[in-house]
């Protein structure tokens, strides 16, 4: 009788659960709902096919399965992977029911395959099966961001070459300072992006490496030629450590600094969208299809989409911030806190690549006032620098220069004019060391020509500067 129990108790285990033969007492339906993830992993499923495919053939060369074996477990996952792409079926989420994607796609292909599909299995942990997947998934992700990227900075790149000529008023301390082309703004963000893109990259190469054949942590007990599978799912090389193999979420980390910084670019960019279609700045305007309105006031024109952007930088930010602190700490080797990690990359990757495309979107359809903006960059004094400027190439020092203008200013603030409405009698007041060549420094042109160095604002530096970033 008591043989008996146990075979029941044995058949009970393997039934319900994968790991069940070592445990006596059905899990409890709190603690079973509580630790499943298939409703955030189940995104998986190309991955982990993929990598299950490569698995099989490994499994041919360590002499486990047989050619036509692993010919029946190709076909039965790549019917697997058709099914995923039709609604799903309800999945019985009860106790019993697949933990995560892997055992999804095991339960699947057992089910088609019976005692043959357990044999995949074979030597291969779920442990090196998820750190696969997520390799596989940041390589495609990236592949994306990196895509989305490259069209925000074409559609940068259109703006300035149309707004080649546009003057605006450049800032600092939200304060009008001196005068600089559109096109120099815009193609700082083309400046940041390409480094948001080189840090994709970056985060990528750490990313290529295949931890397969780590086993659980000490490595596959079966003679798997981990080299050759890395080559088969297109990896540059196979992880030297299977510890380290199984634990390493770094890449995931840098992935999601990376998306943080370029969510940060994106949310300044967003900032000034919203200032610059503000009725007091008045620069820009945004079609009727890319804006929102109120439901109270009828006069409301809202930026609200890059709005939306500029608070969703916060929530890429706490992605990265969450991994962080799931990883603080944590021994060597798996810890099921990792199963933490896809909901923060998840999230931050897919936010990121939304805010991309939405930005290079709202670039595309803004309408600048020009003439507006020219006004604008003559007013707050914008030509202080400049007149500073002259008065030390006439070899008066800078400091004195600094203070001999700033007293100009002043005076102009109390006789409300500006500083260009100066005659040259009211100059040389001031100064003897000004001449008739004064007048050519105090045009918007004259104070964006004499920027002429390199990364400078001048027309022709700018024009450079636009034709190395379209090559």
């Amino acid at each position: 009788m008591g043989g008996a129990g146990q075979a029941d108790l044995e058949g009970f285990a393997l039934s319900q659960q994968p790991w069940g033969g070592r445990f006596g007492e059905e899990p409890d339906s709190l603690i079973d709902q509580f630790t499943r993830s298939l409703d955030v992993d189940r995104r998986l499923f190309r991955e982990d096919i993929a990598g299950s495919q490569a698995w099989a053939k490994a499994l041919v060369r360590a002499g486990v399965l047989t050619p036509e074996e692993q010919s029946r477990i190709e076909i039965a996952l790549e019917e697997i992977q058709s099914e995923f792409f039709a609604p799903p079926p309800a999945e019985d989420g009860g106790v019993g029911a697949p933990e995560d994607i892997h055992m999804l796609v095991e339960k699947k292909l057992r089910e088609k395959l019976g005692p043959l599909g357990g044999k995949l299995h074979t030597g291969r942990s779920r442990n090196d099966q998820v750190a696969l997947d997520l390799r596989l998934y940041a390589r495609g992700a990236g592949a994306q961001l990196l895509e989305a990227i490259a069209g925000l900075e074409s559609a940068l790149i259109t703006r300035a070459e149309e707004q080649i000529d546009t003057v605006m008023p450049g800032y600092t301390h939200t304060q009008r300072a001196q005068p600089v082309l559109l096109a120099h703004h815009l193609l700082a963000y083309v400046e940041m992006i390409r480094r948001d893109g080189s840090r994709i990259e970056d985060a990528l190469r750490r990313a290529d490496v295949s931890p397969l054949g780590a086993g659980a942590l000490a490595g596959s007990g079966f003679p798997i030629d981990r080299a050759g599978l890395a080559r088969d799912l297109g990896f540059g090389a196979a992880s030297a450590n299977s510890l380290d193999a199984v634990a390493d979420r770094d890449f995931v980390v840098e992935l999601l600094a990376a998306c943080s910084i370029a969510m940060i670019h994106l949310s300044r960019l967003c900032g000034e969208i919203v200032l610059w279609t503000s009725i007091e700045f008045s620069f820009a305007s945004l079609p009727d299809a890319l804006a929102s309105g109120s439901s109270m006031m009828p006069n409301k024109k809202n930026p609200c989409a890059a709005e939306l952007v500029r608070a969703k930088s916060g929530r890429v930010a706490g992605d990265l911030i969450n991994l962080l602190m799931v990883l603080k700490g944590l021994p060597l080797a798996y810890n099921r806190d990792l199963q933490e990690d896809k909901d923060a990359l998840f999230d931050g990757v897919d936010t990121t690549l939304a805010c991309l495309q939405v930005t290079a979107r709202l670039v595309q359809g803004l309408r600048f006032d020009r003439e507006v903006m020219r006004r604008a960059a003559l007013e707050g004094y914008t030509m202080a620098t400049e007149l500073a400027d002259y008065l030390s190439r006439k070899d008066m020092p800078f400091r004195d220069a600094h203070h001999l203008v700033g007293r100009m200013v002043a005076e102009a603030i109390a006789t409300h004019r500006g500083l260009e409405s100066f005659s040259l009698a009211e100059l040389q007041r001031f100064s003897p060391l000004f001449g008739a060549d004064v007048v050519d420094h105090l045009t918007l042109e004259g104070a964006l020509g004499s920027r002429d160095v390199l990364g400078g604002t001048a027309p022709a530096r700018v024009r450079e500067a636009l034709a190395n970033v379209k090559a």
